[in-house]
C-alpha cells in the first residue's frame, strides 16, 4: 500500500492547480469567453449570470480545499485519510451539481469523477492502513 500516499498526493497537486487555474480565469472574465468554451449560454438552466459565483465556489472547494486536505496528508494529521474521502466526495458533488445545473457532460466531468473516486479509494485504503498500525 506505499504506492497509495503518493498517489493521493499527485491527485490533490492536480486537483488543486486546474481548479485554480480554471477558477482564476471565471473570476477575472466572468462575461466573457476567454477560451472560446464556456459561453454564456451554459449557463441559461443555473440560477448564475456569470461565471464568477461558480469561478469563486470552484476555488473554494477544488482549490484551496484540495491544498488544506494536501497539507494534512502530507504532515500526517489525525483523520488525513478521512479528509482525502471527503475532498473527492466534495469533488463528485461539486461535479452532479454542475451538469445537473448545466444540462451538459462531457469528458472532462467523467475525468474529474474518476479523480474523485480514485481520491475516496485512496482515502479509504489510507485510512485502514493507518489503523492496522
Amino acid at each position: 500500500m506505499r504506492f497509495v500516499r503518493p498517489v493521493a498526493i499527485f491527485l490533490l497537486a492536480f486537483l488543486a492547480l486546474g481548479a485554480f487555474v480554471g477558477a482564476v480565469s471565471m473570476i477575472v472574465h466572468p462575461c466573457s469567453n476567454q477560451w472560446g468554451v464556456m459561453p454564456l449560454s451554459l449557463l441559461q438552466y443555473s440560477p448564475f449570470h456569470s461565471y464568477l459565483i461558480p469561478g469563486i465556489l470552484l476555488l473554494v472547494s477544488n482549490g484551496l480545499l484540495p491544498l488544506w486536505v494536501l497539507w494534512l496528508l502530507l504532515r500526517r494529521k489525525p483523520l488525513y485519510g478521512l479528509w482525502v474521502v471527503f475532498q473527492g466526495c466534495v469533488l463528485l458533488g461539486y461535479l452532479t451539481t454542475e451538469c445537473w445545473m448545466l444540462r451538459v457532460v462531457s469528458w472532462p466531468h467523467y475525468f474529474y469523477a474518476s479523480v474523485a473516486l480514485a481520491l475516496m479509494v485512496c482515502g479509504l485504503a489510507m485510512r485502514r492502513d493507518s489503523a492496522s498500525r
